[in-house]
């Protein structure tokens, strides 16, 4: 493209905090700071001043700083910033007070509630007393099985500030999937929503507490939250009393936030788990609220009285990346259930009422409304919109189109990419730069990110793996039992030894932005050429024939052949005369390569919880090799219709 979708207005730029942020690197650096791009060259060579400058500019609070902000930093793993810190997360998030909103809620078009600053601190206040009655001390791990609604940020809140550890899941969890994951880390009590919403039913999760409590002894309470039913029977259940209960003895105070050191453990989530039992990340305190600030306030310019969105459950991420969006000040708007209940425009409609600034979902979500003719900018007047965000999946080309044609045109488009294992982003957005077509905008301030090839040499315009190679301050604290850290250094510095390589398959562009081709362990190898999934998928999802699809690779007489699956729109078949349609395009548009070598029809494609498809375990399947962890799907079902097909036999 010879042009953007979009540049910043010259009085967005200068309004923004990115640019006021340069002000004071620029003071205190020396150096000048024409562009974003010097600013992060600056903040990867001088890691220890742009991190000390970002704790001042996003104003943490703490009982300490100390002198130190990085020792060791030519470590990796082994760095260490703020070594001498002494704060508290919770206290961070709830440092402003007063009537406004703090929390929006609704539970599709159930359930419609709102708290403000006081009384959020007013419900942690109580809730932590609770808690320290009930003996939770520094440590100590509390579980969420819980939906994306109030009470699940007041939990993780009260958590955190007595310095304990906080681990969620969401509702739609399995028996097995939530032993696989709450086992593993004993907690000692266990928020439990006795209910939830989704496409307009009510599904009941009591039923599955006996079995979960009798599985994981450690827990010695379960606090159930009505959400469905104000008074389900509790009855013949041993440890459950309702969260009214919990909290009945005690009265609002002023919150004693505990001061912990910068790396104390805040948070332990967990790996998709689809090749086996999850893996336990543990994050810190300090690491999780100073990259989380940089991300919101400087990649995302949330202010103080701005209102942000975020399509998430309690199982992913980025649930905890949007309630961190309370240290800078904004308000959080909570959603749970079907985003397409009852229409595709029920996130439009949220948006619109409230008046949402940052509007947070994923690429398949864009795609779908797409695909069903949503256009909010002739429906919705969505005048406070400032940035809309998409992850989970790269965003096509065609997404970015769809987005400033048919949802606002006047946009900072943002698609983002890091992860569970940093709770933050790799690349991601740039307020005041412009969005080019199909493009992450740029690496993270403060990550030197890079792209190697198979040999570690650094390349550009060319795709490889993605690498980090300098540290950052939310690289996970460890992993969950793994006293000697040997399965944390496997996971991430065995590829390139001393360099983090997370596992994407990527390109830096001429723009200085990115584009991601999928996971690299995904990637197809037809030949001994390396492809990216997203590749291919680009171009078969633009048919108006084929609602989604999922590529894999398959072992074939010695080398590789690619294998399309094809979810198909109602009425449609793959007939001859489709599957040519879909080779000419994917050929037309790519290289002989890319053609699939068989394309056949599924009628669901298999998907994680949070909503991205498992390849992997697809392919597993059609090699005859157990998935290992069936719990970690939303839809573990859909698995049968890749198996023993006769098609991929010859």
């Amino acid at each position: 493209m010879s042009a953007p979708l979009w540049r910043p207005s010259p009085e967005r730029i200068a309004a923004s905090q990115l640019t006021q942020f340069m002000r004071l690197a620029a003071e205190r650096s020396g150096r000048a700071f024409p562009d974003f791009a010097a600013l992060w060259r600056w903040s990867v060579e001088d890691i220890a001043g742009f991190w000390d400058a970002v704790w001042d500019f996003g104003g943490i609070v703490a009982k300490a700083k100390g002198g130190r902000v990085l020792v060791d930093g030519d470590k990796m793993p082994g760095a260490r910033f703020f070594p001498e810190a002494r704060l508290n997360f919770a206290e961070n998030l709830l440092r402003r007070r007063g009537r406004d909103d703090a929390i929006l809620f609704r539970g599709e078009d159930k359930v419609r509630r709102r708290l403000s600053w006081d009384g959020l601190h007013a419900e942690v206040s109580r809730l932590q007393q609770a808690l320290d009655t009930a003996g939770v001390k520094p440590g100590d791990r509390v579980a969420g099985f819980v939906a994306n609604m109030p009470e699940a940020v007041i939990a993780m809140l009260a958590t955190a500030s007595l310095g304990a550890i906080w681990s969620s899941c969401s509702p739609d969890f399995g028996v097995q999937g939530v032993v696989d994951r709450f086992g593993q880390i004993e907690p000692k009590l266990l928020f439990f929503v006795e209910g939830y919403f989704y496409n307009g039913k009510a599904i009941d999760c009591l039923p599955r507490l006996p079995e979960i409590l009798k599985r994981i002894p450690s827990i010695e309470r379960a606090v159930v939250i009505p959400y469905t039913r104000e008074t389900p029977s509790l009855s013949g259940i041993e440890k459950a009393l309702f969260w009214s209960e919990f909290l009945a003895p005690h009265h609002a105070r002023e919150v004693a936030f505990a001061p912990q050191p910068f790396n104390h453990p805040l948070l332990i989530l967990y790996s998709s788990g689809t090749t086996g039992v999850p893996k336990c990340i543990v994050h810190g305190a300090g690491g999780t609220l100073i990259q989380h600030l940089k991300e919101h306030r400087l990649h995302s310019d949330i202010k103080p009285g701005d209102r942000v969105f975020y399509f998430t459950t309690c199982g992913w991420m980025m649930w905890n990346w949007l309630v961190s969006a309370l240290a800078s000040e904004a308000t959080l708007l909570l959603y749970d259930g079907s985003p397409f209940h009852p229409s595709g425009m029920t996130l439009f409609d949220y948006a619109e009422e409230e008046g949402t600034t940052l509007f947070g979902t994923s690429a398949k979500f864009i795609d779908a409304c797409n695909k069903a003719g949503v256009q909010p900018a002739a429906t919705h007047r969505l005048e406070t919109l400032r940035t809309l965000a998409s992850t989970g999946s790269p965003l096509l080309p065609e997404g970015f189109d769809y987005v400033y044609a048919k949802v606002k045109p006047d946009l900072c488009l943002s698609s983002i990419s890091g992860g569970t294992d940093i709770i933050s982003c790799f690349v991601l957005g740039n307020p005041i730069g412009p969005v080019w077509r199909g493009e992450i905008q740029a690496p993270g301030l403060g990550m030197k990110v890079e792209v190697y090839d198979e040999t570690g040499r650094p390349i550009t315009g060319e795709k490889g793996e993605l690498v980090c190679t300098r540290p950052f301050p939310s690289m996970p604290v460890g992993f969950w039992n793994d006293p000697d850290g040997a399965k944390y250094r496997a996971a991430y510095f065995e590829h390139y030894p001393g360099i983090w390589r997370h596992g994407d398959w990527i390109e830096q562009t001429a723009h200085g932005g990115f584009v991601i081709y999928g996971r690299s362990d995904a990637v197809l190898n037809p030949g001994g050429v390396r492809i990216g999934t997203a590749e291919i998928y680009r171009q078969v999802e633009q048919l108006e024939e084929v609602e989604e699809s999922i590529v894999v690779g398959q072992d074939w007489q010695g080398d590789v052949r690619v294998v399309l699956f094809v979810k198909l729109r109602p009425g449609r078949t793959l007939d001859a005369a489709l599957e040519k349609k879909i080779k000419d395009r994917i050929r037309a548009n790519t290289t002989p390569r890319h053609v699939p070598a068989k394309i056949l029809a599924v009628p669901e494609i298999p998907r994680t919880k949070s909503g991205k498809i498992v390849e992997l375990a697809v392919r597993d399947v059609i090699h005859g090799r157990a998935v290992k962890n069936k719990e970690a799907l939303a839809n573990p079902e859909a698995l049968a219709h890749f198996a023993n097909r006769a098609e991929l036999a010859s």
